[in-house]
């Protein structure tokens, strides 16, 4: 095994070409993937780029290590190698790694210069945020990289030792779904259907008046509970969220 600065992935005896540890390429996958989801959310619900500004400098930061110096130390790679200490390592192939991570920093320049550098806001932000996440949540969510499909596309020497040996499995012996499972899964997704359906067909009711009381008596109690319930707490005020909280609590 090589331990030098500069290099991509480790050289182990009985392994042809350099290796990554899936394990904590997946646990850095699932990291960037929660500060890139929250950061998303802040500029869709609440307009605020900011926190997505910050991610991009981080996640471009991260990337350039792993790619032009060694994935070793990126920052990301390291938390996720610590979570997984106690996991026994799961070597896979570096080579297809370097073509999909050089996918995510081309992406991640492209926010820098749209977002970053130029506060631009609009539709093509959003495409590549949303592409960003897919990438992510699959590697961390599934052991996929789809990067790696592509890389498989565009060179004759096709990726070796992908995770759970998918690039060594025979044709036709991947795991099948059965159709008891399929009508498993249509049956609870036309029951979680139904179920949203009459909820969002069911009106949110307000404070109910107490009964037998005259309007003049009823309502100005009813007012001023009604008030202090949707007073604004000061938190939400900091966080620029007065309105998305008084939506939640059916405030007016």
């Amino acid at each position: 095994m090589t331990n030098s600065i500069f290099q991509f992935g480790e050289k182990l005896p009985g392994y042809a070409v350099p290796v990554l540890n899936e394990r904590a390429v997946r646990a850095s996958a699932g990291i960037l993937f929660f500060f890139a989801i929250v950061s998303f959310m802040n500029a869709w619900l609440m307009g605020n780029f900011q926190p997505t500004r910050v991610f991009v400098v981080a996640f471009l930061l991260d990337f350039t290590i792993r790619i032009f110096i060694n994935p070793r130390y990126a920052p990301s790679l390291i938390v996720g190698q610590w979570l997984v200490r106690a996991q026994v390592p799961d070597p896979v192939g570096a080579p297809q790694k370097r073509f999909a991570w050089a996918i995510g920093f081309v992406l991640a320049l492209s926010m820098l210069y749209l977002v970053v550098l130029n506060n631009v806001v609009g539709p093509i932000n959003l495409l590549v945020c949303a592409l960003c996440l897919m990438l992510l949540f699959f590697e961390a969510a599934f052991g996929i990289c789809l990067g790696c499909r592509i890389y498989n596309m565009f060179n004759r020497e096709k990726a070796r030792l992908c995770p759970g040996s998918g690039c060594e499995m025979p044709a036709g012996h991947a795991s099948r779904t059965s159709l008891p499972q399929v009508f498993v899964v249509a049956v609870f997704a036309l029951v979680i259907g139904g179920v949203a359906h009459w909820v969002y067909g069911t009106e949110t009711q307000g404070p109910v008046q107490a009964p037998h009381a005259s309007p003049a008596a009823a309502s100005a109690p009813l007012d001023l509970a009604e008030i202090e319930r949707c007073k604004v707490p000061d938190f939400a005020k900091a966080m620029g969220h007065e309105e998305k909280w008084k939506l939640h609590n059916n405030c007016k």
